[in-house]
């Protein structure tokens, strides 16, 4: 994310003046409210492709080809942009040709990409640490020259020009979009996700201010203005000339890190839509060596060799002006997801202030995006063009998904339009997610009976029916059974919350234990004293199973204790939907049949 702070802030500074400063925390609180609605749907759905795979579920596989698409492409020109830069900042030790040395550094990453995120981001916390180090020096020395009249008049282009510059600088936000598009190779991504999104807007937000301020503040207006090597200039005004060196040789630094991690992230974005059908079966191949998608990885390369003879300041605004659009689909996504009330949409961080930080988020950055120009937009409709043909042309190969704006629509007409297919999907992220392993009270659970009851009834009335379910499973007499469970309630009451009851009992026999899961929405009335329960877990088994039985008594205590259990068990739209209420819980899973 720093490389943009050695390249941008001399052309940004001669669209803003001083008033570049407020460019910055215009941006940095715009990204903001997009970065909160990524880390919610990238700790809900770790996937590669990052935001594309979040727009796809949730508004479309069309909005999500399309936007996949010019993502893909504008990381591949903000790429190789860096990749440019490092030759302006080069002529401080050789002279070469920009194109070739360029090329030659993009082969050398898209090799160190093919071995593996790992060997790549070893490489990547070094330089981030060296880079940093050099920043707090360069602040901590700057701030004693900095002179006050630099900063007069502020606003000299007005508040549009501060508006106009903080849509040109918004690229240097872009790392945090890299890390979503990697959520799935890295550990623990409902957890370290988020939290490395909020530590990384923070620490850099905190770094651009503190440096454009001793940058304005060093540096008369005349030489900053339109300076492709700001940083460098303003560390020779206050240290020299060997200054210049060292802060050049720090950009390269930077900007190598950022390119680096650009050719890593938009790798991701073809990889995704290959799995989705919507891009060849090719891009979605991994090598079997370095678990890295070789094909995706080599075409991404590719294509940022193809832009590095593009305009720069061109490729500078086609990318802000996607990853502007990049949050304000996020921020649109959180609120259909949400409103959509999906069950297995169950992320591990939630965006807070919701609705209205992703209401003001869209409305800021929508704002922000028309304030850049015919050009940006032109480049933004054009790719958008490109990605609109391009699913036109695949969308009968592409898998057939459903998406949660059908399950948001559903809600209002009430009409019968999806299936389980995202909720299986989501499932299968959750699984994935949260390391969930299936023990033998999960087994149970995935075969057992489940009754969804509409209407209010006695315990008597829920006894005859259960029986009648289990007798058939259990090759009992219904009446039995039923006597059974009416002698033990009168032993002692089986409700155990004013939401729970879990009737058990011991039948004759060997190796028998079953469960019987009951949702009532009107509720089960047990006695006059107890109010009506809505879930109800029935188990029956044979004395030698009593591990078992007690085990999963345990589990569907674990279960009940979930602070979100009454809100999925009562929103759940089907059998399905009921048994992954008690199969995805975080819980200990130790059951095993002894």
């Amino acid at each position: 994310m720093l490389s943009g702070l050695f390249i941008l802030p001399g052309l940004a500074f001669a669209k803003a003046g001083p008033g570049l400063l407020g460019s910055y925390i215009i941006a940095g609180l715009l990204a903001m409210m997009g970065m909160l609605s990524q880390a919610e749907l990238s700790s809900a759905m770790p996937r590669s492709g990052g935001a594309y795979f979040f727009v796809s579920r949730s508004l479309g596989p069309a909005v999500g080809t399309v936007y996949g698409l010019i993502t893909w492409l504008s990381l591949c020109l903000k790429s190789a942009m860096e990749l440019l830069a490092i030759a302006v900042f080069s002529e401080s030790f050789f002279t070469t040709n920009p194109h070739l040395l360029a090329v030659l550094l993009c082969l050398a990453f898209l090799s160190l990409n093919l071995i593996g995120i790992k060997e790549a981001g070893r490489i990547q916390s070094i330089l981030v640490a060296v880079i940093i180090t050099a920043i707090i020096y360069y602040v901590v020395t700057g701030i004693s020259f900095v002179s006050v009249i630099h900063f007069e008049p502020f606003l000299p282009m007005g508040l549009k020009g501060m508006l106009s510059a903080a849509g040109f600088i918004f690229v240097s936000f872009g790392g945090l979009l890299k890390i979503a598009s990697i959520a799935e190779e890295v550990d623990r991504p409902g957890k370290v996700i988020p939290k490395g999104m909020i530590i990384s807007l923070f620490i850099t937000s905190l770094v651009y201010l503190s440096v454009i301020f001793v940058t304005t503040g060093v540096l008369s207006p005349g030489i900053l203005r339109g300076s492709l090597t700001p940083v460098s200039t303003g560390a020779e005004a206050f240290m020299g000339e060997h200054g210049n060196a060292i802060f050049s040789l720090i950009a390269i630094l930077a900007i190598l890190s950022a390119a680096n991690a650009g050719i890593m992230a938009s790798s991701r974005y073809p990889l995704a839509l290959s799995r989705d059908g919507l891009f060849p079966e090719l891009f979605g191949k991994i090598n079997k060596r370095f678990n890295t998608p070789h094909v995706s990885v080599l075409v991404t390369g590719s294509l940022v060799i193809v832009s590095l003879f593009m305009q720069l300041e061109i490729v500078v605004k086609a990318a802000s002006s996607v990853l502007i659009l990049t949050y304000i689909f996020s921020c649109i996504s959180t609120m259909v997801m949400r409103e959509s009330r999906v069950q297995n949409y169950q992320p591990e961080f939630m965006s807070p202030l919701y609705p209205w930080l992703q209401i003001l988020g869209t409305i800021g950055l929508t704002l922000l995006l028309l304030e850049m120009g015919k050009v940006s937009l032109l480049t933004t409709l054009i790719l958008s063009i490109i990605g609109t043909i391009f699913y036109v042309y695949r969308k009968d190969i592409g898998k057939k998904r459903e998406f949660a704006l059908m399950h948001l629509i559903e809600r209002i007409t009430a009409r019968e339009l999806t299936s389980y297919s995202l909720e299986e999907e989501l499932k299968e992220i959750i699984i994935e997610r949260d390391e969930i392993f299936t023990d033998q009270f999960d087994e149970i659970i995935k075969k057992c009976v489940v009754l969804d009851l509409d209407k209010s009834m006695t315990k008597e009335e829920f006894f005859g029916l259960m029986a009648r379910e289990m007798s058939k499973r259990m090759v009992i007499d219904a009446g039995y059974l039923q006597e059974l469970l009416i002698k033990r309630e009168a032993e002692g009451s089986t409700v155990l919350s004013p939401y729970l009851a879990v009737p058990h009992i011991i039948i004759e026999g060997e190796k028998k234990l079953d469960i019987l899961v009951a949702r009532s929405r009107q509720g089960i009335v047990f006695s006059q004293d107890t109010q009506a329960v809505h879930a109800v877990f029935v188990l029956i088994g044979t004395k030698d199973m009593r591990h078992m039985h007690l085990c999963s008594l345990a589990a569907i205590a674990q279960v009940v204790q979930d602070p979100n259990f009454e809100t999925r068990w009562m929103e759940a739209r089907s059998i399905d939907a009921i048994k992954d209420v008690i199969l995805l819980t975080k819980r200990r899973r130790s059951c095993t049949f002894p």
